[in-house]
């Protein structure tokens, strides 16, 4: 994480992840978290975002719980305010991960949009008591509810979750059809961010 992969240029954050090599790795990028500065329980978070496009790259902006209320990864739950990967250039993921709800157990909940990646757009969710909505430039394409009887393996989002945004190389999602590694070198795939904003509910 350094100011050569995420730096402030012409009114918006820049992360880009590039191949080079440092440190014995071959790709740079940056995490920007919030954890230890602000995090917040319930609200609307909005990013407004330009994704990178190149195959191998896996752009996210999430959120996590501060504190492991319920124990490690998935247990005390994830939101995905938006993931994207290369490969599948153009169809924005919104998803969460519970000890019920997760990808290991092949019973996770999302919904996929598709957006013009040429461009800027809003992804938001807004986090209730009862609910997480996930919206696209205001377009609300994915809900997911808490259950009755609630439980917290499949609702563990009553506590405070912090921000992050971040572009990946490879992984077990973003690497599945490989890395396109000329599009990484120079400056490399770039995920531009206008801002983020939180608002409470009322």
């Amino acid at each position: 994480d350094r100011p050569h992969n995420a730096f402030v240029s012409k009114g918006a954050l820049r992360i880009h992840a590039r191949r080079e090599n440092f440190e014995g790795q071959e790709f740079t990028s940056a995490r920007l978290v919030t954890k230890g500065l602000q995090d917040w329980k319930y609200g609307r978070v909005e990013v407004r975002l330009k994704l990178p496009t190149a195959r191998g790259s896996w752009a996210a902006a999430w959120m996590l719980p501060t504190e492991s209320a319920f124990g490690d990864w998935p247990k005390s739950g994830e939101i995905d305010i938006m993931e994207h990967v290369g490969y599948d250039c153009g169809n924005v993921h919104g998803t969460v991960h519970t000890e019920k709800f997760n990808h290991m157990k092949n019973t996770q909940v999302g919904r996929v949009i598709p957006v013009n990646v040429g461009e800027f757009h809003i992804y938001a969710i807004d986090w209730t008591p009862d609910r997480v909505s996930f919206m696209c430039d205001d377009q609300k394409y994915h809900e997911f509810r808490k259950e009755s009887p609630a439980s917290w393996e499949a609702w563990p989002f009553d506590n405070p979750f912090h921000v992050i945004l971040n572009i990946a190389v490879g992984g077990d999602w973003g690497g599945q059809k490989g890395v396109d590694h000329a599009q990484f070198e120079g400056d490399g795939q770039v995920m531009e961010v206008s801002w983020v904003r939180v608002y409470k509910n009322h």
